[in-house]
């Protein structure tokens, strides 16, 4: 018997452009002959299912059925595909635990610590992972930039601390440049600002799964940002030059693959996440970026392209990582 997917898309944040999207894709390649897919479209106005004849009833949020052709649908699984609030977060996990319905990305205590860049790097850290020097500021507190200059070595990123997509991120050179104009502008996106030291190196991002009890790493990307860093343009404008498989010694590549394996361990992940590195010469290790634990899955996104370059099609590759879900 097919089981019953919902592809839940939308959400409450900017990034939900970038998950109607990654839905298409996904959407796209899955197999019908093992699953019957409705995409759910949750949106601050509400949760929504379009129906075969085009009109959009609610979802019934008691139980997350829909109903169709007065036939009550239950889901047997919840592919993600909601990037940012309130799908890579926890809150959705959270919602679906205490349904019992299997979902296709990390826990909601994972996808709680992984949203929040300051409380990633910090588990990381206490791990054995290198991660850059960083410093948290929140809102209510939060004073002038006088103390971020003295204790951080520039360049410098400032950053919403919750959320992705480079929304709100910007890079200061020195500390002459207008350091608190960039925290004003990522504090328009959040209540949290992280702002870190940045690390010299070659940037590259893989994907890691988990499939039939192993943990597998995708071929990774080398991303070449055409602005100063890989901001929002870069990673959906075109911006960028992204080469999949990475042109890295086989010595490179198995460090950043370790490294990527041990963070997947030690945070506890599910389903499919992409974690950014910079690989620092110097120091002749990678240093961790951040973890994303529902990357996207558009046509101009990196694990696509990694699953491709694997040898995997979309359709193997979605199959995969919906069956693990009910491990």
């Amino acid at each position: 018997m097919k089981k019953v997917i919902a592809l839940v898309t939308g959400g409450y944040s900017g990034e939900a452009e970038i998950s109607y999207k990654s839905a298409v894709t996904v959407n796209n390649n899955i197999d019908r002959e093992k699953y019957i897919v409705y995409t759910i479209d949750i949106r601050k106005d509400g949760w929504f299912y379009k129906q075969s004849n085009g009109q959009e009833s609610l979802v019934d949020l008691n139980d997350f059925s829909i109903t169709e052709a007065d036939k009550k649908i239950y889901f047997d699984a919840a592919l993600m595909c909601i990037h940012g609030n309130p799908g890579e977060d926890g809150k959705l996990q959270g919602y679906f635990d205490m349904l019992n319905i299997p979902y296709t990305s990390c826990d909601a205590a994972t996808s709680a610590i992984t949203f929040n860049k300051r409380y990633t790097v910090a588990v990381a850290a206490v791990s054995g992972i290198h991660v850059a020097k960083s410093v948290l500021l929140f809102k209510d507190r939060y004073t002038n930039a006088a103390d971020i200059i003295s204790t951080l070595q520039f360049p410098i990123f400032v950053k919403p601390n919750n959320g992705g997509s480079s929304i709100g991120m910007s890079k200061v050179n020195k500390p002459t440049d207008d350091v608190e104009a960039a925290i004003q502008k990522a504090f328009r996106e959040d209540t949290q600002v992280l702002v870190e030291e940045f690390i010299e190196g070659r940037e590259l991002t893989i994907g890691v799964f988990k499939t039939g009890g192993n943990i597998i790493t995708l071929p990774m990307t080398e991303i070449i940002s055409k602005n100063d860093f890989f901001d929002f343009e870069a990673k959906y404008k075109g911006a960028s030059d992204e080469i999949t498989p990475a042109d890295v010694s086989e010595s490179i590549a198995e460090k950043i693959r370790t490294a990527a394996k041990t963070i997947y361990s030690v945070f506890n992940c599910k389903g499919i996440v992409r974690i950014d590195f910079i690989y620092n010469e110097a120091a002749c290790a990678p240093y961790m970026l951040e973890i994303n634990t529902v990357p996207g899955q558009s046509e101009a996104s990196l694990v696509p392209q990694q699953v491709k370059a694997m040898g995997w099609t979309l359709m193997q590759f979605y199959s995969a990582v919906i069956e693990e879900a009910f491990v």
